[in-house]
């Protein structure tokens, strides 16, 4: 068994990683313990359900569990997220969502891979195009126009919960973007959880007439080499299909799936 093998690295993950919980809290966030659960309500435009493991639920105490989230989310009139993961139990875990009316979206593949190869690469970005670490409000707004233009659908409250995130530790986080002259091209950001060897990728949505020019790997390289310096060893990724096989080409492993639930009162 060598250090990527994929089982040995998804236990790691599930480990270090699960329950996703921020920490700190950013303010006018609330984690509320439910059971096995917990509900991070207030990060973002919805709701999200996160756990390590359900703790043998199955049958109607498992769908009282998943009730008590969608009254929550009806009480609350926002949506909420159950991610779950490819290896979670029970195996009809999916059907008894459906069934409470949770709505899936699309698959992501969770890749893990070691930090050090990617930070000893220095970061190549076409001419005329730079790198840039960003804090500020002006900033964070145009990272959400970016995002809300390349997804087509209205993400401008990532900006708010960004500001939040930064605030609440501003060494928990580093954002980072592509810039061509004076338009942002492409964005992502790094977070270093508290207590784990990890850091994990989010983000890297390019415009489209932008891509195919090694901007995703470069924002890639260059948050790997702040994980480098911080004495991270191991990169997480939810890689979506268009970046998975940028991510694997670049030594990180498969090791899971994962697919938000969302329901929408």
């Amino acid at each position: 068994m060598t250090d990527l093998d994929a089982t040995t690295l998804r236990a790691t993950y599930d480990a270090q990683l699960r329950p996703d919980l921020p920490r700190p809290v950013p303010e006018g966030v609330v984690v509320e313990p439910d059971g096995p659960l917990f509900r991070v309500l207030g990060l973002d435009q919805r709701g999200m359900v996160t756990y390590r493991d359900l703790g043998g639920l199955t049958g109607a105490d498992l769908d009282e569990l998943i009730t008590r989230q969608v009254a929550v989310s009806r009480e609350r009139g926002e949506p909420i997220e159950w991610k779950l993961h490819g290896h979670d139990d029970p195996a009809d875990l999916p059907q008894r969502l459906r069934a409470a009316g949770f709505v899936p979206e699309d698959q992501e593949t969770v890749v893990v891979g070691p930090v050090a190869p990617l930070a000893s690469t220095l970061p190549v970005v076409p001419e005329g195009v730079r790198l840039r670490e960003v804090t500020g409000r002006p900033d964070l707004d145009r990272i959400a126009e970016l995002k809300t233009q390349v997804w087509g659908r209205d993400l401008s409250a990532l900006a708010d919960s960004l500001e939040r995130e930064i605030a609440a530790d501003p060494q928990a986080i580093a954002v980072v973007v592509a810039e061509a002259d004076e338009t942002m091209v492409s964005a992502g950001w790094v977070r270093f959880p508290a207590d784990s060897t990890f850091a994990t990728l989010w983000g890297g949505s390019t415009l489209p007439q932008w891509r195919r020019k090694g901007i995703y790997r470069a924002l890639v390289s260059y948050r790997a080499r702040l994980a480098g310096s911080r004495d991270r060893t191991l990169l997480q990724v939810d890689a979506a299909d268009g970046s998975r096989p940028v991510l694997e080409r670049l030594g990180l492993v498969p090791v899971n799936t994962t697919t938000p639930y969302v329901y929408t009162p």
